[in-house]
């Protein structure tokens, strides 16, 4: 079943690439160079919080629940963020899980693409692939919001396609092993 819920950084400067030293590296201080594309978002309620960055390299920006759910073993559940957001143009949203979720509890995260034109309450949707059931505070950090660069290609019919080494091969046709 589906439930639905109702309404310090690790990086020294050595690490960091040197068009980031002059920034600051402390968790959720780091501003980015003039000119860099901008993720805007509206909270939908007071119980929205701003996503943040964990560290000046993060990847995605951490999103926080909105509200108290609880997701069963072996389920899942829409958790709200309360956030609209707007991505860059010529990139998508992705919701991505969080590792320390999924490492320690089985949390992971499904359905993560947000369309560059969607403007609805962003939702995580979370799985629980653990064996009790999981519980989210309101303002827990539930997963990540990463923007990825996407093309839109136009789309072509063809009679066949040009053959490759690989073939049809495929679920673990290249092996683990060399």
């Amino acid at each position: 079943f589906i439930s639905i819920g109702q309404p310090a950084s690790r990086y020294s400067r050595s690490r960091l690439p040197t068009s980031l030293w002059h920034h600051s590296t402390t968790k959720r201080d780091f501003t980015m160079p003039e000119g860099s594309p901008k993720l805007k978002f509206v909270r939908l309620t007071e119980h929205a919080r701003a996503p943040t960055r964990g560290s000046a390299a993060a990847a995605g920006f951490d999103l926080y629940s909105a509200y108290d759910y609880l997701v069963p073993a072996g389920g899942r559940c829409v958790c709200l963020t309360d956030l609209q957001v707007c991505v860059p143009d010529g990139c998508y949203g992705r919701v991505a899980p969080r590792s320390g979720l999924a490492a320690k509890n089985g949390i992971d995260v499904g359905a993560g693409v947000v369309d560059a034109d969607y403007r609805g309450n962003l939702g995580v949707l979370l799985f629980n692939f653990g064996n009790s059931e999981f519980t989210v505070s309101r303002g827990d950090r539930i997963a990540q919001f990463i923007c990825e660069r996407i093309t839109y290609p136009e789309l072509v019919e063809c009679q066949s396609l040009d053959e490759t080494e690989r073939g049809a091969g495929g679920f673990g046709s290249t092996g683990v092993r060399s």
